[in-house]
């Protein structure tokens, strides 16, 4: 079956080009080799970020070096029953939540197993390898940071990885992730902190026979570059239990695959960008615009209000041929801050990509209903042999093209069947109470974790059908004849407008990153309004984000209807 009336251009590789040379860029094994040997220095300092394959490293780099001495400064940390235990209140006992951690590196190593590291280097004759998640208690010497993908991490737990300094190979990956996002993610961003502006080289390593390395000062070229302009991330792909077909053939998808569920290219600390020196191309995590650039990225007021944490996510939810997403809550602001430690929730919004006649959207209760009745029948499904009559509870609306539904947290919600949600939320990843996944277990086989105790505290029973009605579907306010406003309610700092372009129309960020979605027309260009980009072509259901750093953009389209749609903070 065809969804669209025309061949999608959607690019699944952006690249942006830094340069047209590859001055400081070194491709392959064999040119890191031959740069870090002209080297003068006795020591090599590589901090890796956790996922690293540290026997390909060693095999394919360090040992090529012929070094004195190498150090893999991770057999010198705690042991693993001194980390679980140290970690144990981050990790909690639930599958999906966790605490974050305030953990440093130096919390996983003993400072005399160090000293007696920082020994051996120093009565070391000739040439010294450090490496290793940690190796950055090593004073001195040339600092390489080796960097890895989240996704790829992701893509690596489910192949075998096991967390750092622990063995768990076959672990449920709903516990390596929860490993990796609440204590070793956070530690390795702290370690950025301070190594960065020491370092002199940063190695791309996430293809593991095509490594690539590049100078500290291309690295900051890059910063400058892409918070000087609009840019994407590489969106990555995944299947569900709920998936759909739709975006296999607007993404340009595998067809042999069963399904695709979602589509993530508008969350920056888990993609990337792919840039490019001349003829190399490097990918670095998405993540590092907002770490060292937040300013110039999200812009002042934004930055004031989140520090290092980027605030808006787009994704893509495809159930067309599939089923309905689980049935869920938000937790309410409160509530995330006392219990999880998090300054903001997950407020959203479905903005409809596509639908077919029976697609719909589960939100908010019916007009009247009893709650206690509802607990009740949730507690009873759970328990199993026994179904939870959504359709009793729930408001099911029909769903149709460029409709936009509003959900502030504590809002009862779902996606039906045969619909393509563009989801825009704010951006803080995996708080999501699931009530109701409809007798379904995960892709696993096992069954896919519900939290009514934290749902039952979060939902609001006065979001009734007269609510929703009145407050979180299509609460269109028009601006102009080519404007209007869309949303998000008043509860959330989200604002999204919709732009209905037939030649060109300037959009203005209003201090805040701009993040956005061509939602109809092949394709438009963005360009500015002063010359201080270069054109940038996007296409149909393409994200892209514009930095704080440009007051006013231009989108032409090139089609004969465009229609985009972007949020800022408000």
């Amino acid at each position: 079956m065809r969804y669209l009336n025309f061949k999608s251009e959607y690019n699944r590789k952006p690249v942006i080009q830094i340069t047209t040379e590859d001055k400081g860029v070194f491709a392959g094994s064999d040119a890191i080799i031959q740069k870090l040997k002209s080297v003068k220095d006795g020591l090599l300092v590589f901090e890796t970020y956790p996922g690293i394959d540290l026997n390909r490293l060693k095999r394919d780099v360090m040992d090529h070096l012929k070094p004195s001495l190498i150090v893999n400064i991770e057999d010198f940390s705690k042991s693993e029953e001194a980390i679980d235990l140290m970690i144990e209140r981050n990790l909690t006992n639930d599958r999906v939540f966790g605490l974050f951690s305030h953990h440093t590196i130096e919390d996983f190593y003993e400072v005399e197993r160090l000293t007696s590291v920082k020994e051996m280097i120093e009565t070391c004759p000739g040439l010294v390898v450090v490496y290793g998640f940690g190796s950055s208690l090593i004073p001195g010497g040339t600092r390489i940071h080796v960097s890895l993908t989240r996704w790829e991490i992701q893509l690596r737990y489910r192949k075998g990885l096991s967390n750092f300094k622990k063995h768990n190979p076959n672990e449920d990956i709903l516990r390596k992730y929860k490993r990796g996002y609440f204590v070793e993610w956070r530690v390795a961003n702290r370690i950025k902190d301070t190594f960065y502006p020491t370092a002199h080289f940063v190695i791309d390593y996430n293809l593991l026979d095509q490594p690539k390395m590049i100078t500290m000062e291309n690295f900051h070229l890059v910063l400058q570059k892409m918070t000087q302009r609009p840019f994407r991330m590489v969106p990555y792909f995944d299947p569900g239990v709920w998936g759909g077909q739709w975006m296999k053939e607007v993404m340009h998808l595998d067809k042999n695959e069963k399904n695709f569920a979602w589509s993530f290219d508008g969350v920056p600390e888990e993609n990337s960008i792919m840039v490019s020196f001349g003829q190399t191309i490097i990918e670095l995590p998405a993540q590092d615009l907002v770490q060292f650039r937040p300013r110039q990225l999200m812009g002042e007021r934004v930055h004031g209000r989140f520090g290092k944490n980027f605030p808006i996510r787009f994704d893509f939810l495809d159930t067309v041929g599939g089923g309905n997403l689980s049935l869920q809550v938000h937790p309410l602001t409160e509530y995330i801050q006392d219990q999880f430690g998090m300054t903001y929730t997950q407020d959203e919004s479905y903005y409809l990509m596509y639908a077919e006649d029976d697609g719909v959207v589960y939100l908010g209760f019916k007009e009247g209903i009893d709650s206690k009745a509802f607990e009740e029948d949730l507690l009873k499904a759970e328990a199993g042999g026994f179904t939870f009559p959504a359709e009793k509870y729930v408001n099911i609306l029909p769903a149709k093209k460029h409709d936009h539904f509003l959900i502030p947290a504590g809002t009862i919600h779902c996606s039906g069947k045969n619909t393509v949600v563009l989801e825009i939320s704010a951006c803080n990843y995996i708080f999501t109470f699931k009530l109701w996944d409809w007798d379904r277990v995960g892709l696993d086989g096992r069954p896919r974790p519900v939290h009514l105790a934290h749902g039952f505290k979060n939902l609001q029973y006065d979001r009734d059908t007269t609510y929703v009605n009145k407050e979180l579907y299509n609460a269109i306010i028009p601006v102009s004849d080519t404007e209007e406003i869309t949303g998000l309610h008043e509860r959330e700092f989200l604002e999204t407008r919709r732009y209905f372009i037939n030649d060109t129309v300037d959009i203005k960020t209003h201090g805040s990153v701009n993040m956005a979605n061509l939602v109809e027309g092949k394709k438009a260009m963005i360009e500015s309004v002063d010359g201080s980009f270069e054109p940038y072509e996007i296409h149909y259901a393409e994200t892209f984000i514009v930095p704080a750093t440009i007051d006013t953009y231009r989108v032409r389209c090139l089609d004969d209807k465009c229609i985009l749609v972007k949020a800022m903070v408000r």
